[in-house]
């Protein structure tokens, strides 16, 4: 269901961009109609200055006009779908040297047969070489505007695909390391299961049922990527019942939360392998009674969780990336924060702890 989201939350945001651009380009092009009706306007004014009639200099303006027009655009539309690399500008220096000769030949041949007259032909032979290098101003602006506002947009669409392929390796990601929290446990729980059978019937179908629910509540967090630390703590509780029915007396806990931390949120099942940790690290080795203690504080803008357990320093060596459980919360943290100094460990006086900060 999570996949199917954000494969829908994709495709919103990329049709979001596209309409995004359409319009943006929209906006680009009635800005350049308007340079292009400003720029005709002020031709024939010039025309008309030199003591030509207003047909004869509307005429020229608008017939140049629409030669250079169409000179741009098609510069404009080769830079749509090419886009020169390293050493290949010299081809579009001479697009735009035969495109702006285009459009004055143009002018040249075609003006005459409408706008008759020696004064007027002697005045198109001595503006040909102006004419030229406008044109090739013109389209030399509208090749480099077209050749920045394509890579910008070739650019904008390779980091967005590079964005949303780095989201959904992450995600996958994520999804792997929250899988592998499951069959370690599975496997412990039905060997005890088994075990309390033959003797305890009873506690076996209790631990049954508190088994079911805790998968139960994981399918359901499979779709959650951030908790509240009171729904953390309600279904890590599920998860201790379970711990006790397999170690009995010898597992007691202490949880603790300041009344502000409640509402916090937090990566779902992010606890679950801390504990786990301190489990397998202060009981397998010990007969007596081992205190596992699990703290929350609000520290400034993070939720603090810390972890303790006791530990024999001669029979385990707890460490930084001990087991899964250490190292796959440590990977989780930095897949969603991008940081690798939201967990530590330290022991003290054989107590073992792990203290992990959430930002907020």
């Amino acid at each position: 269901m999570s996949a199917v989201i954000n494969c829908i939350n994709l495709t919103y945001k990329h049709n979001v961009l596209a309409v995004t651009q359409s319009l943006t380009f929209q906006k680009l092009r009635l800005a350049f109609i308007a340079c292009g009706l400003a720029w005709a306007g002020l031709q024939a004014y010039i025309i008309h200055s030199f003591g030509f009639e207003w047909f004869t200099a509307l005429t020229d303006s608008l017939v140049s006009s629409v030669l250079l027009a169409a000179a741009c655009w098609l510069i404009n539309n080769n830079l749509r779908y090419y886009q020169p690399g390293k050493g290949s500008y010299a081809n579009i220096l001479i697009w735009i040297v035969a495109l702006a000769a285009a459009a004055t030949a143009g002018c040249r041949y075609i003006l005459p047969f409408i706008n008759g007259g020696a004064i007027y032909a002697n005045f198109m032979s001595q503006s040909l070489v102006i004419r030229f290098f406008t044109a090739f101003l013109a389209i030399g602006w509208m090749a480099m505007i077209s050749m920045i506002w394509y890579s910008q947009i070739d650019q904008k669409e390779n980091e967005r695909r590079k964005a949303e392929a780095e989201q959904l390796a992450r995600e996958a990601e994520l999804y792997n390391l929250r899988q592998q929290l499951q069959p370690h446990f599975l496997f412990n729980s039905l060997n005890s299961i088994n075990a309390l059978i033959g003797f305890k019937p009873d506690q076996a179908r209790k631990m049954i049922h508190q088994l079911s629910d805790f998968l139960r509540g994981t399918l359901k967090k499979d779709d959650q990527l951030q908790v509240s630390l009171t729904e953390e703590l309600q279904h890590l509780n599920l998860y201790l019942e379970i711990e006790k029915v397999r170690f009995g007396h010898r597992l007691k806990t202490e949880i603790s939360c300041d009344e502000q931390c409640g509402e916090c949120v937090m990566p779902a099942m992010l606890l679950q392998p801390l504990v786990e940790n301190a489990i397998k690290f202060g009981l397998y080795d010990t007969t007596e009674e081992v205190v596992v203690s699990i703290r929350a504080e609000l520290e400034g803008n993070y939720l603090e969780l810390i972890v303790q357990n006791p530990y024999d320093p001669k029979t385990s060596r707890p460490r930084q990336g001990t087991g899964f459980g250490l190292s796959g919360v440590q990977r989780r943290l930095y897949l969603l924060y991008a940081r690798n100094d939201l967990m530590e460990t330290h022991t003290n006086d054989n107590i073992f702890t792990t203290i992990i900060k959430i930002p907020q």
